[in-house]
């Protein structure tokens, strides 16, 4: 029988299997590239309006590490408006010119081959991060074949009225911020990582700066 631990920390009930040592997850953040919290949420979203203070770490199994450098992308969009595939996995996350890509407009998709089955605990979205715009129905799925057929699960979905016909979610829409869009998946297995977006508050366009997947090799 599989027996729990309940670890006290920070003010947080954090279980933890028997046995299994956790961490927390490290991320490598960009530069902000504006000062403050936004004040005004956008009418007609989800979103909450950030607190001001830094994101609660987030705890991994120890050997989680990051697993989606320099893996191959394909898009929904094969003529992107500016940017190539290729930089939403090259590790840059800055939110200066020239460091995304931009698809066109409805909804899109990235995604991502890791090559193998991986162990996944989290993964981390930049879309856009020079202004607190709110992206649209932004819809996280993990899958075992590039086309989405086998084992499909969501493990993240802000879409409330179905509108990308992907299911209705219930997770918040968010401010885009340079900390980028955390999403715990509690290690799920898969080798695709698929994730949708349908404009934002600022245009219909669709843009990527950076995806990152932590994980471990499945069955490890």
């Amino acid at each position: 029988m599989r027996r729990t631990f309940i670890l006290i920390l920070l003010g947080c009930l954090v279980p933890l299997a028997f046995g299994e040592e956790k961490v927390e997850l490290k991320l490598d953040l960009p530069k902000p590239m504006f000062v403050g919290t936004p004040k005004n949420v956008p009418q007609g979203t989800t979103v909450e309006k950030p607190t001001g203070k830094p994101r609660p770490a987030l705890l991994v199994p120890k050997g989680v590490e990051l697993v989606s450098h320099g893996k191959p992308v394909k898009m929904s969009d094969d003529n992107p408006v500016s940017g190539k595939a290729d930089m939403i996995t090259d590790g840059v996350k800055e939110g200066t010119d020239g460091n995304w890509v931009e698809l066109g407009p409805g909804l899109q998709w990235a995604q991502i081959d890791l090559q193998k089955p991986a162990e996944i605990h989290a993964i981390v979205i930049w879309h856009y991060h020079a202004e607190p715009r709110v992206y649209r129905d932004v819809v996280v799925q993990l899958a075992d074949d590039p086309d989405f057929i086998e084992n499909v699960r969501t493990v993240f979905n802000n879409d409330h009225d179905n509108s990308a016909g992907l299911g209705v979610g219930k997770d918040k829409e968010y401010f885009e911020m340079a900390e980028g869009k955390l999403i715990e998946v509690n290690g799920q297995k898969a080798r695709y990582v698929r994730c949708y977006s349908k404009g934002s508050t600022a245009d219909d366009q669709n843009h990527y700066i950076e995806v990152e997947v932590f994980g471990k090799p499945a069955g490890k």
